[in-house]
């Protein structure tokens, strides 16, 4: 973050310290400095004060490296506007309430989301797919998995090959676009399952995975109903 005002740069380090998922790299009073550094860790996320002595947010923002993007906090409103032409994620009015500072960080997760389901889609046919977690990127096989759970702004990726789930920052909409529609459905809105890995149907659309039972949800009983017509048939 960059911010000239001490107090301003103490707030937000407290909220990014109580906020699951994000991780302070390096905050600074000097936007000079700042750039320099900026331009060396390429954070995703900086949040950016706007007026500030020697080169402003506006500038600072334009020299910034691709695939950084940016929070505007400021406590000037007129430059609403001018932050969306740099691209802007959010505008956030000084003070700043925690609540505010959440749904910008929102809007950040689903951007980068965003970014990376349209990269994987970009990518060759393939049998694995990289995930995010604990900090690493990990290699996951398709047959691998089990089935995807989602918690909210989480999901929980479900595997033979170990007892704890992987944990990773994604949206069920993502996991849709990434799996192979070919191997996976979703029954739920909180579940998509590997189809080659479903051992019993019931009469109830009770599916057994593993040693878990899914429920496959009124919502989406009708094309999975269609995808057992078609191996039957």
């Amino acid at each position: 973050m960059v911010d000239d005002e001490p107090l301003a740069v103490k707030m937000l380090e407290g909220y990014i310290g109580r906020t699951p998922d994000l991780e302070l790299l390096a905050s600074f009073n000097d936007p000079v400095l700042a750039l320099g550094e900026i331009r060396s860790l390429t954070p995703e996320l900086v949040f950016l004060d706007i007026q500030m002595p020697d080169l402003d947010g506006m500038e600072l923002s334009r020299m910034l490296p691709d695939g950084t993007r940016v929070i505007f906090t400021t406590a000037f409103k007129q430059y609403a506007f001018e932050s969306y032409e740099v691209s802007a994620l959010d505008f956030l009015l000084k003070p700043i309430r925690y609540q505010k500072f959440l749904e910008a960080v929102q809007k950040g997760r689903e951007w980068f989301s965003l970014k990376d389901s349209a990269a994987a889609a970009a990518q060759p046919e393939k049998d694995w797919v990289y995930l995010k977690a604990d900090g690493v990127l990990r290699k996951v096989e398709y047959a691998d998995i089990l089935y995807v759970e989602g918690m909210k702004d989480y999901l929980m990726v479900h595997l033979r090959s170990q007892r704890q789930p992987l944990v990773t920052h994604l949206t069920m909409k993502a996991a849709e676009d990434i799996l192979p529609g070919e191997s996976f459905m979703r029954i739920h809105r909180s579940f998509i399952v590997n189809l080659s890995q479903i051992t019993s149907v019931s009469a109830q659309g009770d599916l057994k995975v593993g040693d878990t039972l899914l429920h496959v949800s009124e919502g989406y009983r009708e094309a999975f109903d269609a995808y057992l017509r078609s191996i039957m048939a």
